[in-house]
């Protein structure tokens, strides 16, 4: 028996609710963010989707990119089509993936850009 998917309603701290989207992986929320995989001194990070409660070197769903800060200027490789499917699919960038998405032209101030 599969358990229903249902919003999750947030208080924020002003008071008013929050819906926060959920994909049909699981019911629970999904989160766009950087995993590094370099080494000391020599940072590297996936781009990578993952379930919110997942440890940030722990499991992941998918790959969509890199992001590499070494080189000037910083190398940062994104597959748009994946990152559409998931914003779509209502998953939640990161702070620093957000602002390499609105970069990349993937995401705009007001959601996901339409296909190029």
């Amino acid at each position: 028996m599969t358990r229903p998917v249902l919003p999750r309603v947030l208080v924020n701290a002003a008071g008013s609710a929050e819906t926060h989207a959920y994909t049909d992986f699981g019911g629970y929320m999904v989160r766009i963010r950087l995993r590094r995989i370099g080494s000391r001194g020599r940072p590297y990070y996936r781009i990578v989707v993952s379930d919110q409660r997942a440890a940030a070197k722990g499991r992941f769903i998918e790959q969509i990119g890199f992001y590499d800060p070494i080189p000037d200027p910083p190398r940062v490789e994104i597959d748009a089509d994946r990152a559409r499917k998931w914003l779509n699919d209502g998953a939640q960038p990161s702070d620093p993936v957000a602002h390499m998405l609105k970069s990349a032209g993937i995401m705009t101030q007001e959601g996901v850009a339409k296909d190029a």
